[in-house]
């Protein structure tokens, strides 16, 4: 028998890229000499942080369904078959023992064809609402990898395995200390923190109403570390060039595990990977879920932790309004905060990786 030969499709977005990056890590860490390639879509950021990682990736030609821009949609049937056609090539060619779809465009096509071809695929189903895609490949999926109960509503119940989602290892080892982190940020160690962070592209209602509610924000004593996405970057910059050493602009932060360590308190979107990262790093958290993902699944998402007192929410359309007020009183709740880390941390699951990663070598019969 030879090496194990895995691929593994999808992207789109941080939440969907970092969790097959840690899929492919803990493969090759439970099985070594593993042979890994990844597909994405072109032109999205996999095709960029893939490589980083030390993997090597293929680009698909596809988009997915465009709601604001109908006409847009008219090359769509086009570019699927032809992805079909490219994903059944590179099957061919790589002839992998098994394929995992992570989300995101270019997970349907591979898994899709990887199926009519008779190899055993994988879905590592992130959110607590599953998409129409994967509810269509979970009918010959040989397992659903799942981060929350309750989802034999969208699969097979036999095919459900509940592993949670994936995390980068910097944040399931986090030993960082909160003065180490504040220190890393430039910021007062004696001085409570907030995290704003609107995922890998940015969140546009929180950073607005962030920017309009600041110096509110900064009469509590308290200093931000703020992640904008690269679209309101500049502006949020000039927004603090007054404000000295209390607030902290980014439009990415890599070293999350910093972040999270120097965090008293954290303003969040609800994606997957966002959610999982939290109940790791065990800090109180006002969730603003995305409301145009697919299905409003971040809502879905946001509502499972809030449901066990382990998280606040503010709905997107609120948050102007609503979202300084709300950060404002969780800092003078103490014992809310206290509760919401114990619940956090009780729904944490530090080896998501490895457990889907011993699925997938299961199925593959290696």
């Amino acid at each position: 028998m030879g090496n194990l030969k895995v691929i593994i499709a999808g992207g789109g977005t941080g939440g969907h890229i970092f969790p097959a990056v840690a899929v492919g890590h803990a493969l090759q860490r439970l099985k070594p000499g593993t042979e890994l390639l990844f597909v994405g879509a072109k032109d999205k950021m996999e095709m960029e942080k893939v490589p980083q990682e030390g993997f090597k990736i293929i680009g698909l030609d596809i988009a997915g369904f465009n709601r604001s821009d109908i006409w847009k949609n008219l090359s769509l049937p086009f570019k699927l078959l032809k992805s079909r056609i490219k994903a059944k090539q590179i099957i061919k060619e790589f002839q992998p023992g098994a394929i995992v779809g992570v989300g995101g465009y270019a997970s349907f096509p591979v898994l899709n064809a990887g199926q009519s071809m008779g190899i055993p695929t994988l879905i590592q189903e992130q959110n607590s609402f599953a998409g129409k895609s994967n509810k269509i490949l979970g009918r010959q999926a040989k397992a659903i990898c799942v981060a929350y109960e309750n989802m034999q509503q969208f699969f097979p119940a036999e095919k459900l395995i509940l592993t949670g989602n994936p995390v980068r290892k910097s944040i399931t080892e986090m030993n960082r200390t909160s003065e180490q982190g504040k220190k890393w940020f430039g910021l007062n160690e004696g001085r409570k923190t907030i995290l704003i962070i609107g995922g890998s592209l940015g969140a546009k209602s929180i950073n607005e109403s962030i920017e309009s509610g600041l110096d509110e924000l900064l009469k509590e004593d308290v200093q931000l570390i703020w992640q904008t996405g690269k679209p309101f970057f500049e502006q949020a910059k000039s927004r603090v060039k007054e404000l000295g050493d209390r607030v902290k602009v980014f439009d990415f932060i890599r070293e999350m595990d910093y972040a999270y360590a120097a965090a008293d308190m954290v303003v969040s979107r609800a994606g997957a990977l966002a959610i999982a990262e939290l109940c790791i790093a065990a800090k109180p958290v006002i969730f603003v879920p995305y409301p145009f993902a697919a299905e409003d699944h971040q809502t879905s998402n946001a509502m499972a932790l809030v449901k066990r007192n382990a998280a606040l929410i503010v709905k997107d359309s609120d948050a102007k309004a609503a979202l300084t007020g709300k950060i404002k009183s969780l800092l003078q709740d103490e014992a809310g905060q206290k509760t919401m880390s114990q619940n956090l941390k009780a729904m944490a699951i530090k080896d998501a990786d490895e457990r889907i990663a011993a699925k997938v070598i299961e199925i593959a019969g290696i």
